[in-house]
C-alpha cells in the first residue's frame, strides 16, 4: 500500500533528507586516505545525535551500524571496519535519519585521490542517471518509467550492469514502503505515480556484470565480478510536471571540491 504526504508532511520529510545531506558534507570535508570507516561511521552517530534525531540504520533488522560504507566492489550495506581507506578507493556513504516521525535516505558515492578514468566515468554515469530517473518522477508517470531511463542510461548506452536484487523504495514514518523502485524496467509499466508519494530512487550500477552476491555477515552485497559498483540515491516527492528532489547535493559536492583528497568530474544534470 503507498502511502501519499501532504505537503506539511513533505516539508517534515525536507527536514529529514536535508539532515542526511548535511552528515554527508561533513564527512565529504573529512575523507582522505588513512581514515577508516568504521571511524567515519561513529562521526555519522555523533552527528545525528547532534541534531536530536535517530540514526534511522541502527537497529534497523539487526543492522549494527549507523551507516553503510561500501568501497569499490560492495553494492551495498557494506559494515564499517577498522580498514583504513587507501588512494585509488571509490566509497560510497549511506546515511538514514528519523527525525519528527519522518525518515530520510540517500547515498553519495566519493572517488578518493588517484582513481581509475573507467571507475571515474562510472560515477559520473550512475550520477546522470539518477537524475534521468528523477525526471520521470512525476504524477501520470509509472514506475517503470523511471526504472527505464535509468537502465537506458546506464545498460544500454555504456553496458553496465544494472543491479535487479535490491532496488530504490517508497519513503516515510517507515524507511521502507511500497511501490519497489527497481533500476531497471519498461516505460509505461508497473504502479502510477501520484502526487504526494516520496521515493528514495538509488541506482546500483556495476562496472561488469550485474549479477551480486552476499557474504556471509547477511548485509554485505559484493559485485560478483568484484569489479567496482557506484551508488547514488535521492529522496523525491513526486510533483505535478516535475519531481521535487527533498536532499540536497550541492552542499555535498561544495565540500567535494573543497577536500584536496577527493577526485572530482562534475558532469551536466537536470
Amino acid at each position: 500500500m503507498m502511502h501519499f504526504k501532504n505537503p506539511e508532511e513533505i516539508e517534515l520529510m525536507r527536514i529529514s533528507a536535508r539532515l542526511v545531506s548535511q552528515t554527508l558534507t561533513e564527512i565529504a570535508k573529512i575523507l582522505k586516505p588513512g581514515i577508516t570507516t568504521l571511524y567515519i561511521d561513529q562521526l555519522i552517530g555523533d552527528m545525528i545525535k547532534s541534531y536530536d534525531a535517530t540514526p534511522s540504520f541502527l537497529g534497523y533488522s539487526g543492522y549494527p551500524f549507523n551507516s553503510c560504507i561500501s568501497v569499490n566492489d560492495v553494492v551495498v550495506h557494506g559494515f564499517p571496519t577498522k580498514t583504513e581507506l587507501k588512494d585509488g578507493d571509490v566509497v560510497s556513504v549511506d546515511i538514514g535519519v528519523y527525525k519528527n516521525g519522518y525518515h530520510g535516505d540517500h547515498a553519495y558515492t566519493f572517488a578518493i585521490g588517484d582513481v581509475k578514468e573507467e571507475h571515474m566515468q562510472l560515477i559520473r554515469v550512475t550520477k546522470e542517471s539518477l537524475y534521468k530517473g528523477i525526471e520521470k518522477a512525476i504524477a501520470g508517470n509509472r514506475v517503470g518509467d523511471i526504472g527505464w531511463a535509468i537502465q537506458e542510461h546506464t545498460e544500454k548506452q555504456y553496458g553496465y550492469g544494472v543491479v535487479r536484487e535490491l532496488v530504490g523504495h517508497g519513503l516515510g514514518r517507515k524507511m521502507h514502503e511500497d511501490p519497489q523502485v527497481p533500476n531497471y524496467g519498461r516505460r509505461g509499466s508497473g504502479a502510477k505515480l501520484r502526487e504526494g508519494l516520496v521515493l528514495a530512487i538509488e541506482p546500483m550500477i556495476n562496472l561488469g556484470v550485474k549479477e551480486v552476491y552476499t557474504e556471509e555477515d547477511g548485509w554485505t552485497v559484493r559485485t560478483l565480478d568484484h569489479k567496482c559498483s557506484v551508488h547514488f540515491e535521492h529522496d523525491v516527492a513526486v510533483g505535478k510536471g516535475k519531481a521535487d528532489i527533498l536532499s540536497d547535493y550541492s552542499i555535498i559536492e561544495a565540500a567535494e571540491d573543497a577536500n584536496p583528497n577527493l577526485k572530482k568530474e562534475r558532469e551536466t544534470v537536470a
